[in-house]
């Protein structure tokens, strides 16, 4: 509903009670806006990707149903993001008494302070307004949350300096949920707050009214509660007390994006590139593609704990990583402009590294292992979207794609793809690969001078990944050579040589 801005005018309750203004409940607000915002056919939820027939629905019955609402899910779920867009469904501007903590409206004041105002200066009331963005309230639920930090306790400063006996009403210091009325307020992970905090909610989520000490408090407080939960937490560290989960309406299950193109899409957006890194660095799809797929590939791994989930935050953080690690290599061959390309995914590993938790096997491999295992894993599959099974292509004999390539490693050549080669020097380490040019123009058309060597590159990556080549991953450099040799000049899986190069051998 559009808001009249003239209303902004008003100073006074006499001029607001003369006004077309009417009170409304927030959960009448919320949704009376959303069913206009329906009707209208209006994105209310902008920015999130892949709930579209999902959560998004759940969460506008819930709206529509005037719920308290709890958002279950893993970690980098937006679940946040979520309850912060949810302010956009208010009213642009509210009334309030001037001067009140608690939000009061004018025309249904509820605190103290609001009641002896107006019946001092009736229809003189000075009034405010306050905007949607100021009608939101956010705590993270930790163990030193207390009742007086969320409902308010007794002050004995404020009963000192007003010279008020304890049993006055004036010494209450109100706590961030009295503050909060007719506000959105969330908690997020709800069952790491105490059980003795929970049932402080009781009454609030029921009633509406709140209990500080021995006082005889009504306050019908209008508010908006959502509610944030990791599933892992119910097990793990807390849980949600039966009373106070049954006075939350609505339970909605997030996910995690369903599909590359969802994943990519939140990626591109969440991502924070400097200008200078968006001119200077071309991104090609591929890469995206397999930053996304490194995600995919951690959530399904045997060494990964699923449990705690694999937030999209991962993909972020790698896609800027996979950025800086080429904008770093222009500025140390003093160049202007590059392409992306499949060794900087070394520069994402630190990004997994630390969004990832392990389950037992994976803390015996170890984070930088599984991290370059996950790495292997998204190449090879998306390897086959591109290129024929090599798998496949090795029963062919003489038909075989690969065969010259595999011939010129097998003949006792090595390749050494520094991580930081200039661009000239990238492409003459991979013009060296006999038939390594003509399979990616034989698979590839119409690829631009720059992709078709991103293309070369990849296809050594991918038959190291099949097996078809040796691959290992060292300080400064990628090293490709024939499988038996490189079988049999390997030494021990995650172990340091001499010169203090990291050896990687998959394992087959």
């Amino acid at each position: 509903m559009a808001f009249d801005k003239s209303l902004l005018q008003i100073k006074t309750l006499g001029e607001l009670k003369k006004s077309a203004y009417r009170s409304r409940s927030i959960k009448d607000e919320l949704r009376e806006n959303l069913i206009e915002k329906i009707r209208r056919k209006e994105q209310i939820f902008a920015g999130i990707w892949g709930y579209e027939e999902t959560v998004i629905p759940d969460i506008e019955r819930a709206i529509l149903s005037k719920h308290h609402i709890n958002l279950l899910g893993l970690r980098g779920q937006a679940k946040t993001r979520i309850a912060r867009l949810m302010v956009e469904l208010l009213d642009e501007y509210i009334p309030v008494v001037a001067g009140s903590e608690l939000n009061d409206d004018p025309l249904q004041p509820i605190s103290r302070y609001a009641l002896d105002l107006i019946a001092e200066k009736g229809d003189q009331t000075p009034i405010a307004w306050l905007h949607r963005h100021e009608r939101y309230t956010e705590k993270l639920a930790t163990p030193d949350v207390s009742v007086a930090d969320l409902i308010g306790d007794v002050d004995p400063i404020k009963a000192a300096s007003l010279k008020l006996p304890y049993s006055d009403e004036r010494v209450i210091h109100f706590g961030l949920i009295p503050r909060s009325h007719r506000c959105i307020f969330v908690i997020n992970e709800l069952p790491d707050l105490q059980a003795r905090i929970q049932v402080s909610l009781f009454n609030i989520l029921q009633e509406g009214d709140i209990q500080i000490r021995g006082f005889k408090l009504r306050l019908p407080l209008d508010i908006q509660f959502v509610f944030t939960a990791n599933p892992e937490d119910y097990t793990n560290r807390g849980s949600i007390v039966t009373p106070l989960k049954d006075r939350i309406d609505s339970q909605i299950l997030t996910h995690y994006p369903k599909s590359i193109e969802i994943g990519k899409k939140i990626t591109a957006q969440e991502a924070k590139l400097a200008p200078a890194q968006k001119q200077a660095i071309e991104i090609p799809e591929l890469l995206r593609d397999l930053v996304e797929q490194i995600a995919v590939e951690a959530r399904q791994s045997e060494y990964v704990d699923v449990k705690s989930g694999v937030s999209a935050r991962l993909t972020i953080s790698a896609y800027e990583n996979l950025v800086s690690a080429a904008e770093r290599r222009i500025l140390l061959n003093n160049e202007s402009k590059t392409m992306l390309r499949i060794a900087d995914l070394v520069g994402v590993i630190p990004a997994i590294t630390g969004k990832i938790e392990l389950v037992y096997e994976g803390e015996q491999e170890g984070s930088a292992i599984v991290a370059q295992n996950l790495l292997s894993k998204a190449i090879r599959t998306q390897f086959l979207r591109y290129f024929p099974d090599p798998e496949k292509s090795k029963k062919l004999k003489e038909k075989n794609p690969y065969s010259q390539i595999l011939e010129w490693f097998g003949s006792g050549e090595t390749l050494d793809l520094l991580n930081d080669a200039s661009n000239q020097e990238y492409k003459n380490t991979l013009k060296r690969v006999k038939g390594l040019e003509q399979l990616v123009k034989d698979t590839q058309k119409g690829l631009d001078e720059d992709s078709k060597f991103l293309m070369m590159e990849f296809a050594l990556h991918g038959l190291a990944e099949y097996s078809q080549l040796s691959k290992k991953i060292l300080t400064r450099s990628l090293q490709f050579s024939d499988i038996l040799s490189g079988m049999f000049n390997m030494p021990d899986f995650g172990k340091y040589d001499d010169d203090d190069d990291f050896n990687y051998k998959k394992r087959i």
